[in-house]
């Protein structure tokens, strides 16, 4: 089950006094000599949604202002080394302070920008922990003002849902346009969402659907370690009943800690159609490593509300998180796709993990007839996880594995290749970004079995598998710890340099426009997870 989000992040340094701002500020920063925002403007808005009039002037608008890190060369170079076993500066990750001070923007720039949105008449929020994200409300006369745009209604051609966006790219003077990499928030219309459980032949577990001892005994997880020790955030946009959660860890004895909720920007509001998805989540992290602790970070489905959640996440320090919400890159802006990167690089300095759903439409992410993927699992900071159908024996060991054809894969439209993945560049990936990276137990049929919404039942979708590859991450992290090692961090370049050792190698299926292969594939990436021998490859590379 894969679901669909929106953009820009939080945690909390102090929030910025509200200050009168001096005349002569205002003076010295004419709004004549403007520079737009390029890749601001939502993809084939007039192609594919009709103007119904204005946004009333009064209307409150929430933004997350994204800012450029300082000397980003230094800093794709650090993570690069951070994250690659082979050098040694491996696992020596930065702090929240460190980055800040290395890469985030000096106090007087941050105040530059304040500065400048105070002087339009916005709140400015929370100035975030690394110092390249800015929260501000104010009307929408007050933003229209401040961002040389117009806010306009529409109604979307396809499902007739209404909603606001700016018309044209955002503009900001030139004093301040160079330290702005985004704007979220001048939208409404890309709501992530998930795709609803499929009902498929009831397989093992009280509602149908593998049971933890299935799931474990198929990857192979020791029950030496159940990641006593260990965190893991869950990014969210709706909420959950903690009822059902213990009525799944009663029925397996599970006896996992209660996860911690922490509310993004207000939280995700009222229970929606989500709920299954994150009961799905926390149960699946609960069925393979059931010691760790979670937290639900719960934010809205809002444009700036996506942000300000990762953020929230990096903030926090939690060194795993699995992702179950995405969008395809074409129906992002370039610029908002731009701003979430920033902040999973920022979580790869400080050696965080980050495990994304690609997508339960096989190569057709976007659903247009092409080839497309899911964005956050395309981001070259997190690994995306893919789906496959899994079969174990009688006695729960791995039998056999195919690609599932659910399974989101292919290449990105958005970002080239990246240095770890070119060993097994592809030639249909064009120089691309390739998805997935690695894979999981996701097709509905057998699914996992769950406990959701009072009663028990059977799901899949990658929304399953990226769980599973989170609670692997943590499971490895409690035996680096013991071994006294560095705990995983941005995965990628370890699992590539792993070079399918450890892995299930997936040879057979198809999801669509690719076919699964010996060795990497944009069906499967590398495979689904041998637990014992992957941790033991990446104990001692």
């Amino acid at each position: 089950m894969t679901l669909r989000l929106k953009l820009l992040a939080a945690a909390a340094t102090p929030a910025l006094l509200l200050a009168a701002v001096p005349a002569a500020f205002a003076a010295a920063q004419p709004d004549t000599a403007r520079v737009a925002l390029s890749g601001d403007v939502l993809p084939g808005l007039n192609a594919h949604a009709a103007r119904t009039g204005a946004v009333a002037s009064t209307d409150r608008i929430s933004v997350a202002v994204s800012l450029t890190p300082r000397d980003a060369a230094a800093l794709n170079t650090f993570v690069a080394k951070v994250s690659d076993p082979a050098s040694a500066s491996y696992g020596h990750y930065l702090t929240k302070a460190q980055f800040a001070a290395r890469f985030g923007r000096s106090d007087a720039e941050i105040k530059k920008v304040t500065d400048y949105l105070r002087s339009h008449g916005l709140t400015v929020g929370a100035v975030h922990s690394g110092n390249l994200l800015v929260d501000a409300t104010g009307t929408a006369a007050q933003v229209q003002k401040a961002f040389g745009t117009t806010l306009s209604t529409w109604k979307d051609g396809a499902s007739g849902r209404t909603f606001y966006a700016n018309d044209a790219a955002p503009s900001l003077p030139a004093s301040v346009s160079g330290l702005v990499s985004d704007i979220s928030g001048l939208n409404s219309r890309n709501k992530l969402h998930h795709q609803a459980p499929a009902a498929v032949t009831p397989h093992n577990g009280p509602g149908g659907g593998y049971t933890p001892a299935q799931i474990k005994g198929g990857y192979n997880v020791s029950g030496s370690y159940t990641g006593s020790g260990q965190k893991i955030a869950l990014l969210e946009f709706d909420g959950f009943q903690q009822s059902n959660i213990t009525t799944y860890d009663s029925h397996y004895g599970l006896n996992s800690p209660a996860p911690t909720v922490q509310k993004v920007s207000g939280g995700s509001g009222p229970l929606g159609g989500g709920q299954v998805e994150v009961e799905l989540d926390i149960e699946v992290l609960n069925a393979i490593a059931p010691a760790a602790k979670i937290t639900v970070f719960e934010g809205p489905n809002s444009d700036a509300g996506e942000v300000d959640t990762y953020q929230a996440i990096v903030d926090s320090g939690i060194p795993v998180t699995s992702i179950s919400w995405g969008l395809a890159e074409t129906e992002r802006t370039s610029s908002n796709i731009s701003a979430v990167d920033a902040v999973f690089q920022q979580g790869a300095a400080e050696g965080l993990s980050f495990f994304a759903a690609s997508g339960d439409s096989g190569s057709d992410d976007a659903g247009n007839g092409g080839t497309s993927v899911d964005y956050p699992a395309s981001d070259p900071y997190v690994t995306g996880v893919g789906g496959t159908t899994l079969t174990v024996t009688s006695g729960n060991a791995w039998s056999r594995e195919t690609a599932w054809s659910g399974g989101g894969g292919g290449k990105s439209s958005t970002f080239t290749i990246p240095s770890w993945q070119t060993p097994v560049q592809k030639s249909q990936g064009g120089g691309k970004r390739q998805v997935p990276d690695v894979a999981a137990l996701a097709n509905p049929s057998p699914g996992v079995s769950i406990y959701s919404q009072g009663r028990w039942g059977q799901v899949g979708g990658t929304s399953a598998a990226a769980p599973e590859w989170a609670a692997f991450a943590a499971l490895y992290n409690q035996q680096a710890t013991a071994a006294g090692k560095a705990r995983l961090g941005f995965a990628n370049p370890a699992l590539y340099k792993a070079n399918g050792t450890g892995f299930h190698d997936i040879t057979s299926g198809s999801n669509g426009a690719y076919s699964a292969a010996t060795g990497w594939d944009f069906t499967t990436g590398w495979g689904s997870y041998n637990a014992a021998t992957l941790a033991s490859k990446l104990l001692t590379q």
